[in-house]
């Protein structure tokens, strides 16, 4: 019997690298949900929001390196990725962003009918149809990623 350290310690399957045609099956869909989020009009940097808290909430290291990367190079600042997982307690959100995190965060945790309920309610007053389901589908897709990279315990390298 192993113990929690040496089991820890055991190398993962990659299994984005195991299983190449659902991993790429999976890129397909985020390819799909970016295009229905551009028309939908969503903001590609509350995407990446989006793609920060879920992979907050799920603990996913490697997410969380890839698209701080990128919610840096479309603008986003320092001092908001700081505090994203404290968004509620800041005034650096807008609404839209606000009802798009809250619903990203009820995504995350379906389980939870009351924070469903209330993240539905706030979209439906700052975000259309379209964008509600957009916000959805990179939530979905996000937690997707966070799980084949925690799964697969994808490093983060010190030299990216």
């Amino acid at each position: 019997m192993t113990t929690p350290a040496q089991e820890s310690a055991a190398p993962r399957i990659y299994i984005d690298k195991r299983s190449p045609a659902a991993y790429r099956a999976l890129v397909q869909t985020a390819e799909a949900v970016r295009a229905v989020a551009a028309e939908a009009g969503l903001d590609r940097t509350l995407a990446e929001l989006v793609n920060l808290r879920v992979s907050q909430l799920n603990g996913c290291a490697y997410c969380l390196d890839v698209h701080t990367r990128a919610a840096r190079r479309l603008g986003e600042t320092p001092r908001r990725l700081a505090v994203l997982a404290a968004w509620r307690d800041t005034e650096l959100f807008t609404p839209v962003e606000r009802a798009a995190l809250a619903l990203a965060e009820a995504t995350t945790a379906p389980a939870d009918t009351a924070a469903r309920d209330a993240a539905h309610a706030a979209a439906r007053e700052h975000l259309t149809d379209d964008q509600i389901s957009a916000v959805i589908w990179v939530a979905v897709t996000i937690n997707a990623f966070n799980r084949v990279s925690v799964m697969s315990r994808h490093p983060v390298r010190a030299d990216r």
